[in-house]
């Protein structure tokens, strides 16, 4: 069983929605979305249950694995693809014991994080924040694309490169290294599946995705 660790993951934002979550999911799906991840800061669990549940519905059918972000109660309860993990989360070495055979996903901020996330047991990592980005508040200082290719030379991991992700700049990130993006600002409001479409169009329809 292969999963889809490249092209463009679609992280979903309440705030920054004009149609809702379940319809921006299902656009981002139609846009060509790899992975969806469903990120809710602040919200509180049971909520989170309903509506992960919901987004389960919608991407299962399509074949798009849903990751719950920080979670990690939330993504074991509903049965999600995987989750997503930062830094002081949910410890990535019990998180990868308890769901064997799903997806593990870390934030990493330079090379060593890297190299302790490939040998914690991660499928991939979330490089970030690439650029300055203003989506999250705690998000620390950008590492640049210089930070992106170290990062790069220290794991074989599937990196999605994530933070003040646009159009214009999303070429550079791929070439510095990184198998996926991830953009939230500039994937949400209206219009998601031509603005979805528009990333995954970066990313060739042969790329070999990678194994969990």
């Amino acid at each position: 069983m292969t999963r889809p660790l490249s092209g463009f993951c679609f992280i979903t934002d309440r705030k920054a929605s004009r149609l809702g979550l379940f319809q921006d999911v299902s656009d981002a799906i139609a846009g060509g979305a790899s992975m969806v991840q469903y990120r809710d800061k602040g919200a509180r669990l049971q909520g989170m249950l309903i509506v992960a549940q919901k987004l389960l519905s919608i991407t299962k059918p399509a074949g798009v694995p849903l990751i719950i972000n920080d979670e990690f109660s939330v993504a074991l309860q509903v049965g999600a693809d995987g989750c997503h993990l930062g830094q002081s989360d949910f410890p990535l070495h019990e998180a990868r014991r308890m769901m064997a055979g799903k997806i593990v996903g870390l934030t990493v901020h330079n090379a060593e994080e890297a190299r302790r996330a490939e040998q914690g047991g991660a499928n991939y990592i979330g490089a970030s924040p690439i650029f300055p980005t203003g989506t999250k508040a705690d998000a620390g200082k950008s590492i640049g694309l210089e930070g992106l290719r170290e990062i790069r030379k220290a794991t074989r991991l599937p990196i999605f490169a994530i933070g003040g992700i646009t159009l214009q700049n999303a070429p550079s990130a791929i070439e510095a290294g990184a198998d996926g993006l991830c953009a939230i600002s500039a994937a949400s409001g209206l219009g998601v599946e031509g603005k979805v479409a528009s990333f995954a169009a970066l990313f060739p329809k042969t790329k070999k995705h990678n194994p969990i």
